[in-house]
């Protein structure tokens, strides 16, 4: 599994010159209107064997939770069903809105 720090992610999100990744925010409903990144795509941890055929196996995804643990779980499960291409950001929101976005509400 890859790992991407924050400030990585900021630049990656950047690039103009590579199609965006989908961000996959696993985190509760609650903490995704807490706050989140943009264009993030909420689909809750427990959700996600259910909900996998929403996602493109090919695609570039970067898992995002509270601190980075939830996140790296997900990754790995997504890892064994054949995803290609998915990254785990590295203490997740709470390290986007310190190092990234410090206007960003934080819990």
């Amino acid at each position: 599994m890859q790992h991407l720090t924050a400030p990585e992610l900021a630049a990656r999100i950047a690039d103009a010159g590579r199609p965006a990744p989908l961000l996959l925010d696993v985190r509760e409903p609650w903490e995704f209107e807490k706050c989140s990144i943009a264009d993030s795509l909420p689909i809750a941890m427990n959700t996600i064997p259910a909900r996998m055929q929403e996602l493109d196996p090919e695609a570039e995804i970067i898992c995002i939770c509270h601190h980075g643990a939830r996140s790296m779980q997900v990754a790995a499960f997504l890892e064994r069903q054949g995803f290609a291409n998915v990254t785990n950001l590295t203490g997740g929101i709470h390290a986007w809105a310190q190092q990234v976005d410090p206007a960003m509400a934080m819990y």
